[in-house]
């Protein structure tokens, strides 16, 4: 990509993320290491961690499933797993990488949903390190609106253009707008699917329940597409439905940042 294009991404996100602007300050990835590795990229909210591989030793690659590629970044957490997806959604925007898969393992240290394990390929590492930098620089955006409490959490998405990481692990349409519907526990997930898709004339993508398309996490997953509008529409009324059902449950339910939906 045009480095001139990059730094336009990587200034919109700056400034959306920047305090000024309502949003949280994007932490700074790792300069040099800091923990004594050159693997070491950087970590973000979420209990993420940043990773790269310059050159996979070749009795793994098989084992892998790396196909061409040599040099990988890798993005891990045990807190959440869309905005993982979404911000590795942006980097491979901004990067000249490939996402080779994602993974969703039961986690979110004793929550009720996912964690993740994200491998981004690239022909050379400084390509793969570019992309797991971007991926942590707007990873709080991300969190913006996961909402939680003692008793579960909910999570929304919504983009106007989906790329290569949300087409891979969620069957999102490329270049379309797409949206994501989660409650935990899965009772509530359950309503808000049922109000997102009644609230707006959308395309259901994908179901996931406890054992359908899960790791037996105690959630409900929808994710749609259609015009943006209408994506956005359907997302924010089931925000609203979402935030009554959950702090019925215990206290309010309260954003992990900011906000950006």
């Amino acid at each position: 990509m045009d480095q001139q294009i990059l730094d336009r991404i990587i200034k919109q996100v700056t400034d959306e993320l920047a305090p000024g602007n309502g949003g949280v300050q994007a932490p700074t990835p790792a300069k040099g290491s800091p923990v004594g590795l050159t693997e070491f990229v950087g970590t973000a909210i979420g209990d993420t961690i940043g990773l790269v591989i310059a050159n996979v030793d070749p009795s793994l690659t098989e084992f892998i499933s790396l196909g061409k590629y040599r040099s990988i970044g890798i993005i891990g957490d045990r807190v959440g797993a869309g905005p993982q997806i979404m911000a590795a959604d942006e980097a491979v925007k901004a990067t000249n990488t490939e996402i080779i898969s994602v993974e969703l393992p039961r986690d979110t240290k004793g929550g009720a949903g996912h964690g993740c394990l994200i491998y981004v390929g690239a022909e050379d590492v400084s390509d793969a390190r570019r992309a797991v930098e971007v991926s942590l620089g707007v990873l709080p955006k991300y969190f913006g609106d996961v909402y939680a409490n003692d008793a579960g959490h909910l999570e929304f998405q919504y983009t106007a253009r989906a790329s290569y990481c949300l087409n891979k692990a969620l069957g999102a349409q490329i270049g379309r707008a797409f949206g994501m519907v989660i409650g935990g526990p899965a009772a509530i997930g359950t309503v808000l699917a049922d109000v997102a898709v009644k609230a707006a004339n959308v395309e259901v993508i994908g179901y996931c329940s406890p054992s359908k398309g899960t790791s037996y996490s105690n959630e409900v997953i929808l994710t749609f597409t259609g015009d943006s509008g209408a994506v956005r529409q359907a997302v924010r009324a089931a925000i609203d439905a979402g935030k009554k059902l959950l702090g019925a449950l215990g206290g309010e339910p309260k954003s992990m940042t900011t906000p950006y939906i």
